[in-house]
């Protein structure tokens, strides 16, 4: 049997809320939480997401499901599942619907001193600085 593929999901936030919730706005340390719970786990991601206000029947989220290449959803908690999805609760339930499991990380979020928050702002924020469209 194969490892079990999973599709890390994240929460697009401006960059105008990371006093805020930087959580939100660090969208590597999202995917980051997702692949630690999914090594945990013994399963592999095969598919990260970057998501706001999606409509949780959007063909581009099972595409992945239906060829095969995505079993599980997994999202690092309800506040990014929140953000990703319009309503949140319709993706679970479109997810029970499916047949596809959707899971929480749970794991504790990151400390964000100033200086974690200066390098997500200078990521997100200045191309020259080594933004990678994460």
């Amino acid at each position: 049997m194969g490892e079990v593929r999973v599709a890390a999901i994240a929460s697009l936030t401006p960059l105008e809320e990371l006093d805020g919730d930087p959580f939100l706005v660090d969208t590597r340390g999202q995917h980051a939480m997702c692949a630690r719970w999914a090594a945990d786990h013994g399963y592999v991601v095969t598919r990260q997401f970057r998501l706001y206000g999606m409509r949780p029947d959007h063909h581009a989220l099972w595409s992945d499901v239906e060829g095969g290449d995505v079993e599980l959803f997994v999202a690092p908690n309800d506040r990014v599942l929140a953000r990703a999805f319009v309503p949140a609760g319709d993706f679970a339930a479109e997810c029970e619907r499916r047949g596809v499991r959707l899971e929480f990380a749970g794991l504790e979020e990151p400390v964000y001193t100033s200086g974690t928050k200066a390098r997500v702002h200078r990521r997100l924020s200045m191309p020259t600085a080594g933004y990678d469209g994460c």
